[in-house]
């Protein structure tokens, strides 16, 4: 299933391309004037590169490192696209941390899956792993522009980049993807079930059976068959992270079933914590809330997009970049008693 053109090494050459965690691997570390340790040994430049900007809140200013950037607010301009939809046009353009993020090797010699990983929090979450010292496969469904731009940024960091193409709600594609990884890595450290599926309805008579299956598929049984298929090639100190929602704890009725199924996912990864607690597998999830990737203008008519985020106490939706940093800490050794947990991501907005 892999669309990766690269041929298999042989067993000893993928001990040298693939080194076990507890061999030590300075291959991304370099130390900075400031005396910290960067895993971007090959940062992309952002020259060409559009930043975060539009109506309302203007682009990301690129202050000092340390700085607090400053993020687009409503209004955006009115826009929408099918689904699964493209990050690139999008206006403003998301931050996933393209020039924002810079690496401390918090993840070196980590192996990762991560579904989604080609636009929205996905790519911002592979983009942060790479440049923590992870090579990272991405699972996505068809947006083959995206998933290439983001294996470019992992390839810029001096990590190994997998692209895994196909649809997840099909439980043999799930244990595909597990299998590819395991043959090119050896192994899975860090499984992050990312990808979803969302429509909006206004009354429960418009959502069909086909469409309440494939939300559930999507979003809920994949997981299910990727953790179960993931799991025998995770080793102590494995990490599950999960995405949940806000939704999982105050439900849009217009997104009924996809709200639903963020339920059931919090629920799942709790139980799931406990059931591996024993084998050291950590599991967590991250419930965001208004985030703005191409799920927002696939789903929203042009009018609600172009307030998306402004009824939030932050006045405004996440950059895919500023979920980055939880997913970050529940995938590193040191979030070792870090399990059956949510970490809210909401800009304030209080969650049970």
């Amino acid at each position: 299933m892999s669309s990766s053109s690269d041929d298999h090494d042989t067993a000893a050459n993928d001990k040298l391309r693939h080194p076990a965690p507890d061999v030590i691997d300075q291959r991304q570390q370099q130390i900075d004037p400031a005396g910290t340790h960067r895993a971007d040994v090959n940062p992309p430049s952002a020259a060409g590169m559009k930043q975060p900007g539009g109506a309302g809140g203007g682009g990301l200013a690129q202050s000092r490192r340390g700085d607090a950037p400053s993020y687009p607010r409503p209004p955006f301009p009115e826009q929408t696209q099918p689904l699964p939809g493209s990050f690139a046009a999008m206006e403003p353009r998301p931050d996933h941390g393209e020039t924002s993020w810079h690496g401390s090797g918090r993840l070196q010699r980590r192996v990762a899956l991560i579904t989604g990983g080609d636009s929205g929090i996905g790519r911002a979450v592979a983009i942060a792993y790479a440049r923590e010292g992870a090579d990272v496969a991405i699972s996505y469904l068809s947006e083959t522009e995206d998933a290439k731009d983001t294996e470019r940024l992992i390839l810029e960091c001096g990590q190994q980049c997998l692209l895994l193409p196909g649809d997840i709600s099909d439980p043999a594609h799930c244990r595909a993807i597990v299998a590819d990884v395991v043959e090119e890595f050896g192994r899975i450290d860090i499984l992050v079930n990312n990808a979803a599926h969302q429509q909006t309805f206004d009354a429960i008579d418009e959502i069909t059976d086909s469409e309440w299956q494939r939300t559930f598929a999507v979003n809920i049984h994949a997981m299910f068959y990727l953790a179960k298929a993931a799991v025998p090639h995770m080793k102590k100190g494995g990490s599950i992270i999960n995405t949940a929602s806000i939704n999982s704890d105050q439900p849009s009725p217009a997104l009924l079933a996809y709200a639903a199924t963020k339920g059931a996912i919090q629920n799942f990864t709790m139980g799931l914590a406990q059931m591996l607690a024993d084998q050291e597998i950590r599991v967590n999830c991250v419930a965001p809330g208004p985030v703005w990737t191409p799920l927002i203008p696939g789903s929203f008519d042009g009018e609600k997009v172009s307030q998306f985020g402004a009824n939030y106490p932050m006045q405004r939706p996440a950059q895919p970049v500023e979920l980055a940093s939880a997913y970050v800490m529940l995938a590193e050794p040191m979030s070792s008693y870090v399990s059956g947990a949510t970490i809210a991501v909401t800009g304030g907005k209080p969650m049970i």
